[in-house]
């Protein structure tokens, strides 16, 4: 049975249940985002959606990612009757997006200009429900250590870089090439924690679930 906390106001659980169907639609394959949901106690049905993603001429990153987060939660919404959650990451520097590295060259290029500096990530998360569409971006510093070439090369050659935006997991391996982190963690992962569980809990979506 659901209830409402006395520590945080507006979240609904369910705590008690041993069982938990899906209460929230993810328009992503990112079993990172999954993960994160995952965390918090949201039980969700995948059902990713292909998008254009081209970047539109004077567009801005937060413009960007704001854009697809929505444009994914809208096309999943034939397939379900839950409230959806759509999202997008996008890796700034320099003014440039930096997206998934299509291949070794690409993903060694990205870690060159990332080393030794500060970059932007920016994460956008959108969610429609009985409250409409309700969105919110986040931008995080990260801050590298400077990258050797024979890193970047083994760092390639774990696999790991290939499908992240700006060719690296800061969960992962490349944990250990980030020296200073500003703002949400989560966000660089892929999903803005604290932002997404107030836009749940604006559409009435329960955490707190056994998943």
């Amino acid at each position: 049975m659901a209830m409402a906390s006395d520590d945080v106001p507006g979240i609904r659980t369910s705590v008690g249940c041993f069982m938990t169907a899906p209460v929230l639609c993810l328009a992503s394959a990112s079993p990172r985002r999954r993960a994160l949901l995952a965390s918090i106690g949201v039980p969700v049905t995948v059902h990713p959606c292909d998008i254009d993603e081209t970047l539109q001429v004077g567009e801005s990153a937060q413009a960007y990612v704001q854009r697809l987060a929505v444009a994914k939660a809208e096309a999943a919404a034939p397939f379900t009757h839950l409230p959806i959650l759509g999202s997008d990451t996008a890796v700034v520097v320099d003014g440039r997006i930096l997206g998934k590295p299509a291949n070794a060259e690409e993903g060694a290029e990205m870690l060159r200009l990332l080393s030794g500096r500060c970059h932007e990530v920016l994460t956008a998360v959108a969610i429609s429900g009985p409250e409409g569409m309700l969105s919110s971006c986040v931008t995080t510093q990260v801050t590298m250590r400077e990258i050797s070439a024979d890193e970047i090369v083994a760092y390639w050659r774990t696999g790991e870089p290939a499908d992240k935006a700006g060719g690296y997991a800061i969960q992962g391996l490349a944990a250990i090439f980030v020296k200073q982190i500003q703002g949400s963690h989560s966000a660089v992962v892929g999903l803005p924690l604290y932002e997404t569980t107030h836009l749940l809990c604006r559409q009435g979506v329960p955490i707190w679930q056994r998943v």
